[in-house]
C-alpha cells in the first residue's frame, strides 16, 4: 500500500485561506495580514508544517510531455516563442513574486516557534529549498531579477528597487541551496523533502549555471560546475539510490514509468504520489490525445544497438518505414515512442488495441512519433483524470547525468567517471559501453565544435531524459537555441509512397511532406534570434519602477 505523502495533505482551510496570495496590480503579490493572528500562527511544528506544504505543488513533476517547447517535440499548434511570434506582454509575463513573497514571509518569522531550533530549521531549510527554486526559475526567464530578502508591502522602497545581476542572484540561490542540505534530514517521513532532494536541487541547478556562464562567456563557471559535480557525487555516494532493473533491457525503461508505488523503487529521489480515488492525475488519457509527438531530430539521436550513431552505424536500415527505423537501435526507442505492435490498450478480456500504423497528423501524434512513455495501456488509467502511476520528480538518472556533465566540463573525465554514469544507464537497457578511447564522431551530431565525450553525454542526457521537461533549459544553457532551426526538429517520420499507400486516403491526403517525403508540422520556418535566450519584461512593471531597465536585449 502506498504510503500518504505530501500530495494528500488536506490543508487546512485556514492555512489556505492565510498563505493564498492576492495580487497587487502594480508590484508584488500581498499576503492577506487580515486573514490569520501573527501573535497566534508560527508557535507550533503543525503551523510551520502547513506552511511549508504550501509549495509542494510547485515541483517540478516529470511528465513525458513537457518538451513540447524545445526541438523534441513538435506540438501541433506551434508554440508562439519558438514561431518568434512572441511579444512583449503588457502584464503578467512570468514577472510573478507571490512565492517568493511567501517564502520570505516564513523566513521573518519561523523563529518565533516554541519548538527545538533543530526542527525550526528544518522547515526553514524546506522554504530556502523553494526560494532557490523560484528565484533560480525567475534568472532562467529574465536573468537579472530583483532580489527580496523579506515580505514586501506596498510601502516598502525595495519594491522600486534595481535588478540585481545574474551572477548576485545566483550566488543568493547557492547560499539557500548550500542551508537546505546542511538542515535537511537523509530521512524525512511522508515523502518530504530531505538532504538528497536538496543535493539533487542544487545539481539541477548549478550544473544548469556553470555551464550558462561557460557557454555565454560570463566566466567565473568552475564554482558552479564543481558544486554540481560534488552534490552529485554525495547522491552517488550514499549508496541509497540505485537505477531501477530488473535484467530485462527490453522492458525495464518502460516500466520505469508505469509504476503505482514509487517510495519502494531506489530510483526515487522525489517523487508524486497518486493514490486511487485520493489523488490521481490525468497523464495516460492526456498524453493520449496531446496533439504531439516526438521530432525527426529527437529520434535521430538513439545510438545503433553496435554502439554508433545511426549515420555511420552498418546496422541501420534506414528509415522507409517505422519498423525499419527502430530496428538495431537502443532499446529507449521503443520504449519511448510507439511503434507499430505496441499495445495501446490492454483490455481485462484479453483483447488489445495495438497501434498498427502511426496516426500522423492527429491527437494521438503530429510527427508518427507517438509519445509513449509513462503511458498506460490499462484502460481504467484513460478514464478522466484517474491516472494513479506515480511520477519522478528527482531520479537517481538524472544525478548520475549532471555528475558526469559537470566532471566533462571540468576537465576530470575519466573512464572511471564513464563507467559510473553512462555506462550504468547504458547497462539497463543492454546497450554498449561508452568507450572514451573509441568514440566514433557522429557526422550528423547537432554540436559538432564540442568534443566527442561531451556530445556522447549530451546524448545520453537527451535520450534518458526524452520528454521531462529539461530539453528547453538545456539549449539555453548550452547556447544552442540556433537548433530550433534545423528542419528536422519541425519534422516527422517519413511518408514514402508506398508506405503512404496502407493508409486510408483521407487520413494522410492532407499530410504535408517535404521534398524527401518527410512529415513537415509547421509550413513556416523556425527563426532563431538571440534575444531568445531571455524573455521580456512587462510593460507595466518598467513603467511602474523605471529602475528594473533596461528591458532584456533585442526585445
Amino acid at each position: 500500500m502506498k504510503k500518504i505523502s505530501l500530495n494528500h495533505i488536506i490543508i487546512a482551510v485556514m492555512a489556505l485561506a492565510a498563505f493564498s496570495s492576492c495580487k497587487k496590480e502594480a508590484f508584488l503579490d500581498r499576503f492577506p495580514l487580515d486573514s490569520f493572528s501573527e501573535l497566534t500562527f508560527f508557535k507550533t511544528e503543525t503551523d510551520l508544517k502547513l506552511y511549508a506544504n504550501q509549495f509542494y505543488s510547485t515541483l517540478p513533476v516529470e511528465f513525458a510531455s513537457n518538451d513540447v517547447a524545445s526541438d523534441d517535440e513538435v506540438p501541433l499548434s506551434q508554440n508562439s516563442f519558438l514561431a518568434g511570434t512572441y511579444v512583449i506582454p503588457a502584464t503578467g509575463g512570468g514577472w510573478d513574486w507571490g512565492t517568493i513573497r511567501s517564502c520570505n514571509f516564513f523566513l521573518q518569522r519561523y523563529q518565533n516557534a516554541t519548538i527545538d531550533a533543530v526542527i525550526k530549521e528544518q522547515y526553514a531549510a524546506e522554504v530556502r529549498f523553494f526560494r532557490a527554486m523560484f528565484y533560480w526559475q525567475k534568472v532562467i526567464r529574465f536573468g537579472d531579477v530583483p532580489i527580496y530578502e523579506k515580505d514586501l508591502n506596498e510601502t516598502s522602497p525595495e519594491l522600486y528597487s534595481a535588478r540585481n545581476k545574474h551572477k548576485d542572484v545566483m550566488a543568493f540561490v547557492l547560499k539557500d541551496l548550500d542551508f537546505a542540505v546542511a538542515n535537511l534530514p537523509a530521512s524525512v517521513p511522508n515523502n518530504r523533502i530531505n538532504k538528497y532532494v536538496a543535493l539533487a536541487l542544487k545539481a539541477r541547478i548549478c550544473l544548469w549555471e556553470g555551464t550558462f556562464r561557460k557557454y555565454h562567456s560570463l566566466g567565473d563557471e568552475s564554482v558552479f560546475l564543481q558544486a554540481a559535480a560534488d552534490a552529485s557525487k554525495a547522491i552517488i555516494d550514499s549508496r541509497v539510490f540505485d537505477l531501477y532493473t530488473t535484467g530485462n533491457p527490453n522492458i525495464d525503461y518502460v516500466n520505469l514509468f508505469l509504476q503505482k508505488d514509487l517510495t519502494k523503487n531506489k530510483e526515487t529521489i522525489l517523487a508524486s504520489i497518486y493514490i486511487t480515488n485520493t489523488t490521481t492525475n490525468g497523464y495516460t488519457r492526456t498524453i493520449s490525445e496531446a496533439s504531439t509527438g516526438f521530432s525527426k531530430a529527437f529520434v535521430r539521436s538513439y545510438l545503433c544497438t553496435d554502439g554508433r550513431p545511426y549515420g555511420v552505424s552498418p546496422l541501420y536500415k534506414g528509415d522507409n518505414t517505422p519498423e525499419d527505423e527502430v530496428a538495431n537501435r537502443d532499446p529507449r526507442y521503443y520504449q519511448t515512442i510507439g511503434i507499430p505492435g505496441f499495445v495501446l490498450t490492454q483490455n481485462t478480456d484479453g483483447t488489445q488495441i495495438k497501434i498498427v500504423l502511426p496516426k500522423i497528423g492527429t491527437a494521438a501524434t503530429s510527427t508518427g512519433y507517438q509519445i509513449i512513455k509513462g503511458r498506460s495501456s490499462d484502460p481504467a488509467m484513460y478514464n478522466a483524470n484517474q491516472d494513479d502511476i506515480d511520477r519522478f520528480i528527482f531520479r537517481y538518472a538524472e544525478a548520475l547525468l549532471n555528475y558526469a556533465e559537470a566532471k566533462a566540463e571540468l576537465g576530470q573525465l575519466d573512464q572511471a567517471v564513464i563507467d559510473l554514469t553512462i555506462n550504468k544507464l547504458r547497462a539497463r537497457v543492454g546497450m554498449p559501453n561508452m568507450v572514451l578511447t573509441s568514440l566514433v564522431a557522429d557526422p550528423n551530431t547537432p554540436f559538432p565544435t564540442i568534443s566527442l565525450p561531451i556530445q556522447e553525454i549530451r546524448r545520453e542526457r537527451r535520450v534518458e531524459l526524452a520528454g521531462d521537461g529539461f530539453r528547453f533549459n538545456d539549449l539555453l544553457r548550452w547556447k544552442a537555441g540556433k537548433l530550433i532551426e534545423n528542419t528536422d526538429t519541425y519534422s516527422g517520420m517519413k511518408l514514402t509512397p508506398e508506405y503512404k499507400a496502407k493508409y486510408p486516403a483521407s487520413q494522410v491526403n492532407n499530410i504535408l511532406l517535404d521534398a524527401n517525403g518527410y512529415v513537415r508540422v509547421y509550413t513556416i520556418a523556425r527563426v532563431w534570434n538571440d534575444k531568445m535566450y531571455l524573455y521580456p519584461l512587462p510593460i507595466d512593471q518598467l513603467t511602474l519602477n523605471p529602475k528594473l531597465a533596461p528591458q532584456n536585449t533585442g526585445w
